[in-house]
């Protein structure tokens, strides 16, 4: 086996496992890179036909290509879809674009993925990240558990040893599974060519310019690239110094702050 069928093969593996365990669960589905590749393995796992929903948090300040992109394959693939939104905060005037990023992040994010697993009472999330993202992302388990309050106590987490999950949790907490967490971001994108898998095109140069990371155009930024296809972004990974999310706006982005948000339930 390659080192991506073994990738795919223990991502499949962790699919199944947390499905066999919690029927009463859903694929976070951001449109980026990692939760379309996460979609392609959950699609495989079950032979084309998800016999679970997958969830947009909808900022309303996303790209318009992420939106179109996403319209498109809900049709194409026959996805249940449940978009959600904090309305409330919408309403009172919640936007990355006047109010602090980091409020409007715990907003539109945080506080609506909390709405939304409390409206369809899924005990269970399958998201796309990977450790190698940031590295308060890298402290995060295969399964891993939030309280009732939603928060994440980094400090107290099941030991994973030899890939031993605690896949079944106490009945008050939700799991946060992350099938792609042992995957780089040169492995996404390698197979990501070897699939075909669709991409936004965000991911690809226009005028020397593209992005690495996307997600709300308000925060984030290209960088400087020729790279124009999957073939060339792969290539582009092997000499890049360029951090993955150098796009992002840096004041969500610093140690510190990141871990004060994924412990009070950021994705």
């Amino acid at each position: 086996m390659t080192h991506l069928d073994n990738l795919e093969a223990k991502s499949i593996y962790i699919i199944r496992e947390a499905y066999k365990q919690y029927h009463d669960i859903a694929q976070l589905w951001s449109i980026g890179k990692d939760s379309t590749t996460l979609l392609w393995l959950c699609r495989k796992a079950f032979y084309g036909h998800l016999p679970f929903p997958v969830m947009h948090i909808d900022t309303s300040f996303k790209f318009k290509e992420i939106y179109q992109f996403r319209d498109e394959y809900t049709k194409k693939w026959n996805l249940k879809l449940i978009v959600h939104r904090n309305e409330e905060a919408l309403k009172a005037g919640m936007n990355p674009k006047t109010k602090d990023k980091l409020e409007c992040c715990g907003q539109l994010k945080t506080e609506a993925l909390k709405q939304g697993i409390a409206q369809y009472k899924f005990k269970a999330l399958l998201l796309g990240i990977r450790r190698d993202e940031h590295g308060i992302r890298a402290k995060e388990r295969v399964f891993s558990p939030r309280n009732q309050q939603f928060q994440w106590n980094y400090k107290d987490q099941p030991a994973e040893l030899w890939d031993q999950y605690k896949s079944k949790q106490a009945s008050e907490q939700h799991i946060r599974v992350h099938p792609l967490l042992d995957w780089t971001e040169k492995d996404i994108w390698a197979y990501v060519e070897r699939e075909n898998i669709p991409i936004v095109d965000l991911y690809f140069a226009k005028n020397g310019k593209r992005f690495r990371s996307i997600g709300c155009e308000t925060c984030c930024g290209p960088v400087d690239s020729n790279a124009c296809n999957v073939h060339q972004v792969v290539e582009e990974l092997e000499t890049t110094k360029v951090a993955e999310r150098s796009g992002r706006a840096q004041d969500k982005e610093s140690v510190y702050v990141m871990n004060k948000l994924r412990a009070l339930g950021y994705m």
